[in-house]
């Protein structure tokens, strides 16, 4: 065998080819890339007052030594921030508020005329507490139903005395519900004008004191004995006494609905 004969019988090496390397498919114009995004947080519900409606709904709670109750004007674009605390003329006591028929009816055909719609002006109720406790009372939880149980939504707010805040929330369409909601003051809005003396008339044109006002001052302080700016025991039941049935059992009604008002530890009456 010859070496020719052996190279020959050799096998050759058979080069493979190469593929070539994936390229990227270019998108096409049509075609917009897809951008994950982080879902935002859903809004915070709470009541929200602009820094002027706080402060003329404070002046209201200060001015008198009752409740005093009106509704509060929301933002077109957020229904849960008040705007403005509007009063109307009402009858008050220490332990209610009620509307006249005819201020209501005026109300709302004024707040029609502005352009505004029911759910801007006629779904926020607010009401001050002349004792430090928020807390609805029945009479509360009676007129919140009565007046505000049909509407879609509605809320119950109560600013007592001392400055503690009650806010509730009621769904009234599909399942329904309701809860508690914060209550905040947005310093971040612009401060408005505090127009004492407009806000002092309004209050004394709205606001009439009914049979259960109890003008715990110095009506009732002025004898031997007493205290300036006290009151007698035997005035107290005068007063309740000369009370129509009616305001008397509003007065029952509201001790047994809250006791911080006559609790041992309660030094004096929250009023």
């Amino acid at each position: 065998m010859t070496t020719t004969q052996a190279e020959s019988k050799t096998p050759q090496k058979v080069e493979k080819p190469t593929t070539p390397a994936a390229q990227p498919v270019p998108s096409k114009p049509d075609q917009p890339q897809k951008v994950l995004r982080t879902p935002k947080a859903p809004p915070k519900v709470a009541l929200r007052f602009s820094p002027t409606a706080w402060a003329k709904l404070l002046y209201f709670r200060d001015l008198g030594d009752t409740e005093v109750g009106g509704f509060g004007i929301a933002a077109k674009d957020d229904l849960l921030r008040i705007e403005d605390f509007v009063t109307i003329r009402q009858k008050v006591g220490m332990a209610s508020v009620s509307f006249e028929d005819e201020a209501v009816a005026e109300f709302f055909e004024a707040q029609v005329d502005a352009g505004r719609k029911p759910e801007e002006f006629a779904r926020i109720w607010l009401h001050t507490h002349p004792g430090d406790s928020p807390q609805p009372s029945m009479v509360d939880e009676e007129t919140f139903e009565r007046v505000f149980g049909r509407c879609d939504w509605a809320v119950m707010f109560v600013l007592g005395r001392g400055g503690k805040t009650y806010a509730r929330l009621r769904f009234n369409v599909g399942p329904g519900g309701e809860g508690v909601i914060p209550v905040e003051v947005d310093y971040g809005q612009e401060f408005g004008p505090s127009d004492h003396e407009v806000w002092e008339t309004e209050y004394r044109s709205n606001i009439l004191a009914g049979a259960s006002f109890w003008p715990m001052t110095e009506t009732f302080g002025s004898s031997p004995g007493n205290e300036p700016g006290g009151y007698l025991a035997d005035d107290w039941l005068d007063s309740f006494e000369a009370m129509d049935l009616e305001d008397r059992q509003l007065i029952l009604d509201e001790l047994a609905a809250r006791p911080d008002l006559w609790q041992e530890e309660s030094e004096v009456m929250p009023w």
